[in-house]
């Protein structure tokens, strides 16, 4: 029997006893060997991107990491104590030189604060009852301003008039009150002796508000002070329109906190590097490196017991443009250092992390193995030594030096002038350079300023001859990148959207995976085009089973009335 539904034929083998939808599900099982190998191959390759996203995601990780510690003012910390931090507190940077200094302080910097003398019952109370509009003027560091007041202008109406104002030059207006009256204040909002506030009684209209009804409660003043008994006289002081003295020490911030005019306190600020810190951050970069290799290694690994190998074995762009690269930067030279030659002085005393104890584990037969390891006893014989030394291999950022007595550097410009030692040489005759190179290419020649060319690594970079005899001069000029800044730099590199090595690997695997899927429909299609067929043909082997099955019942009845009959 057969039975035709929508255009479909669907049946059971009711004519012929035999299972045939049970029989094409068997067949098409059969067929279906190249479809599972497309769909095994395409999780095979969505595997793969899902792997890089995780790899490329942890690289952008470890970047934010090295970014924050790739200058010397990040990476180098060092540590400020003072005597008496009711008097003031200090803060340093890498530039700060160890050490002890005096601070001798006599006054703070203020504001100026002026308080109106008339108190009124609440902050609705009117200050304009004239029947007209008024004015209030007032001068702020040498420049007068002034507001229009309407008739009937309240106390908090004054306020919002002078803060409102777009023209405020930062004078803030404010009702303060004794718990019974309120007043008007006014406050500059600047520190320093410069930043007066002065009512301006000439364009001032509004009544009760001359300069004679308000006192000055606060003088506005500059801070003054000492350093290392500097200016020498009793009556010398250093004065500075802010409490927070930035200029005075290098790499030092200082933030005043009291002051006693009378009675001037000497508060005693030492500085030192904070070796331990700095040991933390290098901790950190082998934390955050050996986090990477790991990933890589389970990555790519071979397991030569099961014969099998992980996602990535043998993918040259995981191992070697991404795996390989990061390592050759952790065990190379630093960019723009030079090895010391301790016969003429010259070079870097570190230049390298091997210098500090840190190497990769060889040892095949470790667990740790192919990972960065930190010799503690080297490492803190290193720091101990010269701490700045240290700070440079890993985060000295585009620190200019020359080797030579007849050049100096001068500066580089950002993006543009690569880190690395380039070599300079010019020739100077009549009292002026007649020709130079710097790294083999021509300079450009600008009095005694050489600029090297744009287009070349060393383009921006400017560098002074301090020769002027005639003759020839040859030297080197070094601009040093630390491993952290070369890593950025790097995974910058990897990580960019449109150029970086994950991502054109990712975007590769996307073209296949969407190859592998324009064969997974094609296939599907002609696997249902093989069901169509294979239904069609049972559905008419069973139609002719059933027609052969009804003339043989026939034949059998015929039969069997003939031998009845006889």
């Amino acid at each position: 029997m057969s039975d035709y539904t929508s255009g479909s034929i669907t049946f059971s083998g009711i004519a012929s006893s035999t299972d045939f939808d049970t029989l094409i599900e068997g067949l098409l099982e059969v067929e279906s060997y190249t479809l599972e190998k497309y769909e095994d191959w395409l999780q095979t390759w969505e595997d793969k991107v899902a792997a890089l996203q995780d790899l490329n995601a942890q690289l952008l990780e470890l970047q934010d990491t090295l970014s924050s510690m790739d200058t010397p003012n990040e990476f180098e910390v060092k540590s400020v104590t003072v005597s008496n931090s009711a008097y003031l507190t200090a803060t340093a940077d890498s530039d700060a030189e160890s050490g002890s200094h005096t601070i001798t302080v006599k006054q703070l910097a203020a504001n100026d604060i002026l308080v109106h003398d008339t108190g009124y019952a609440s902050e609705d109370a009117s200050v304009n009852n004239s029947g007209s509009n008024a004015t209030f003027s007032y001068t702020y560091q040498g420049e007068t301003y002034t507001v229009d007041v309407s008739d009937g202008a309240t106390l908090g109406n004054l306020t919002d008039i002078i803060n409102n104002d777009t023209e405020n030059p930062g004078v803030r207006a404010a009702v303060i009150s004794d718990g019974e009256n309120y007043y008007l204040q006014l406050r500059g909002l600047d520190l320093g002796s410069d930043a007066q506030v002065e009512i301006n009684d000439a364009g001032t209209t509004l009544s009760g508000f001359d300069s004679s009804s308000f006192d000055n409660t606060q003088e506005a003043a500059s801070a003054l002070y000492k350093i290392d008994g500097w200016p020498s006289g009793s009556d010398s002081w250093i004065s500075n329109a802010s409490n927070t003295i930035s200029n005075s020490l290098s790499g030092i911030n200082i933030s005043l906190k009291y002051a006693d005019y009378d009675n001037p306190v000497t508060i005693t600020l030492t500085t030192d590097v904070d070796t331990d810190a700095i040991k933390e951050n290098i901790e950190t970069f082998v934390e955050q490196m050996n986090a990477i290799r790991t990933s890589i290694q389970d990555l790519t690994a071979y397991d030569a017991d099961a014969e099998e190998g992980s996602i990535f074995t043998g993918n040259y762009g995981v191992q070697q443009l991404v795996g390989q690269r990061l390592k050759d930067i952790v065990a190379s030279i630093g960019v723009g250092f030079e090895f010391y030659d301790a016969d003429t002085g010259t070079g870097d005393i570190y230049c390298s992390l091997a210098d500090l104890g840190i190497l990769t584990n060889a040892d095949e037969g470790s667990s740790l193995c192919g990972l960065l390891e930190i010799d503690e006893t080297v490492l803190d014989e290193k720091l101990a030594a010269d701490p700045d030394a240290v700070t440079a291999i890993f985060a000295a950022y585009y620190d200019g030096q020359s080797n030579s007595s007849d050049m100096a550097y001068n500066s580089y410009i950002e993006d543009i002038t690569k880190a690395g030692v380039y070599d300079v040489s010019y020739t100077v005759s009549g009292g002026s350079i007649v020709s130079a190179t710097i790294n083999g290419h021509e300079a450009d020649i600008d009095g005694w300023i050489l600029t090297g060319a744009y287009g070349q690594d060393e383009g921006g970079l400017s560098i002074t001859a301090t020769n002027h005899a005639d003759g020839t001069y040859n030297g080197s000029v070094s601009l040093k990148l630390g491993k952290i800044g070369e890593l950025v730099n790097t995974l910058e590199d990897m990580t960019s959207e449109e150029t970086g090595a994950i991502n054109i690997l990712e975007d590769n695997y996307d073209d296949i995976i969407d190859n592998i899927e324009d064969k997974i429909l094609s296939e599907e299609e002609r696997l249902s085009n093989y069901e169509q067929r294979l239904t069609d043909k049972f559905s008419r082997l069973e139609t002719t089973l059933g027609e052969y099955s009804n003339i043989s019942a026939t034949l059998t009845q015929l039969i069997n009335q003939m031998g009845s009959s006889t």
